[in-house]
């Protein structure tokens, strides 16, 4: 059973995750959603999820280059 007094953040998603930092790249968030999101996820799962997502990014870049070269 957790104190009253403690200031243990709630664990959370990885989907969650995923949901901020594909807003993060778009810009766009509500205040409310993103103060949730700074008490609730470590920057070390920001930064994790943030880097894959930026991987399949440039990943989907070079397949559409790749596609729209050989067509």
């Amino acid at each position: 059973m957790t104190q009253p007094g403690s200031q243990h953040p709630p664990k959370t998603s990885l989907g969650r995750t995923v949901k901020a930092v594909a807003w993060g790249f778009f810009g766009v968030r509500k205040n409310s959603e993103y103060q949730k999101d700074v008490a609730s996820l470590s920057p070390l799962q920001i930064v994790a999820v943030g880097f894959v997502a930026v991987l399949l990014f440039i990943g989907v870049l070079i397949a559409l280059v790749k596609f729209a070269v050989a067509a």
